[in-house]
């Protein structure tokens, strides 16, 4: 008897980083004790979220191709600066009126900036190749290979000194980089190491994903639910507003930079990691963890639906201009 467990899990928006979340958080709310009444190994699964996390990175910095072509550079850096770019204005003006710590009451509460900068930061990559394999080019998907800078806490580290926050010593920036060039020289000095590392990387989502759950508790972000909504739907508005007009810029049609508005599974990783850097985020970073997680369920919903409805209007604009039939790619992003 065969039960789908994997084909379950994908029918859920970011199912692979978000039920194990869940799962996590359910366990440590019923029986917060679980973890260190077992030990060993089983205790390590509910505390080792970083050491996971480290090798997650690894293993992303491998599929990090250096010699992608001059086309790739162009539309990966464009949507990479523009990602950038937001969340540092986001940074900027939620740091001078919030701080470091959450909003403490309210409808509100338990927003933070650095749940907001997170939730931006990082695109969805399964998301983004799926749809521009749909209604773009593949050297529209292969842009990609650039995004992947993206993964990790090390932009939202510099983001949130550049917002004028509590900075990060340069050991620590550093150390957020290094799992990622370390994977990424190995990637690019032996395509089988890039082949062998980067198919690791999603098998270790849900394991840090349940780490991650293991330390909410979820009485505390019955909250969440709204301002978890609001967060999603302000991270495709705001960040696909800017990747759209960078995309634009840059000779496509603006398909590629909706595409990237949302927010990856991984990111729902970032606050813990942010918070275990810097004390200074300790108060956000549980709620800001759910509320990114949120985003990422929201963003992976509304994302689809708005390229979709953008990469038909592009389409019919095509056939009007050559009056005929326009097959998906070829009216998609330049």
């Amino acid at each position: 008897m065969q039960v789908p467990i994997k084909k379950s899990l994908e029918r859920v928006p970011g199912g692979m980083m978000i039920v194990p979340l869940l799962l996590g958080a359910v366990v440590h709310t019923l029986f917060p004790g679980a973890g260190d009444y077992f030990g060993s190994f089983t205790g390590a699964l509910f505390s080792g979220s970083l050491t996971i996390l480290a090798v997650f990175y690894v293993c992303m910095g491998a599929s990090i191709d250096v010699r992608a072509t001059p086309y790739i550079v162009k539309k990966g850096g464009a949507l990479f600066a523009s990602k950038v770019v937001a969340s540092i204005l986001v940074g900027l003006v939620l740091g001078h009126f919030l701080g470091e710590g959450p909003v403490s009451g309210g409808f509100f509460a338990g927003i933070s900036t650095l749940a907001v900068v997170a939730a931006i930061n990082d695109t969805n990559g399964g998301l983004y190749m799926a749809l521009m394999g749909q209604f773009g080019k593949p050297k529209d998907v292969a842009a990609y290979s650039i995004l992947t800078i993206e993964s990790g806490p090390f932009l939202t580290m510099v983001t949130l000194g550049v917002a004028g926050l509590s900075a990060f010593p340069w050991q620590t920036l550093v150390g957020a980089l290094l799992p990622l060039l370390v994977g990424a020289i190995l990637g690019n000095l032996d395509r089988d190491m890039r082949g062998w590392l980067g198919g690791a990387a999603p098998v270790l989502i849900p394991f840090f994903a349940f780490a991650l759950g293991a330390g909410i508790d979820l009485k505390s972000v019955w909250t969440a639910g709204l301002l978890g909504l609001g967060l999603g739907v302000a991270v495709v508005v705001f960040s696909g507003a800017i990747l759209f007009t960078a995309d634009k810029l840059t000779g496509g049609t603006g398909v590629a930079g909706l595409a990237a508005a949302s927010t990856a599974g991984n990111a729902a990783a970032v606050p813990a990691i942010v918070a275990g850097a810097n004390p200074a985020y300790k108060d956000a970073a549980a709620h800001a963890t759910v509320l990114v997680a949120a985003a990422v369920v929201v963003t992976a919903i509304l994302v689809p639906i708005v390229t979709a409805w953008w990469a038909s209007r592009v389409r019919h604009r095509e056939e009007e201009r050559t009056d005929g039939p326009v097959r998906d790619g070829e009216g998609g992003a330049e």
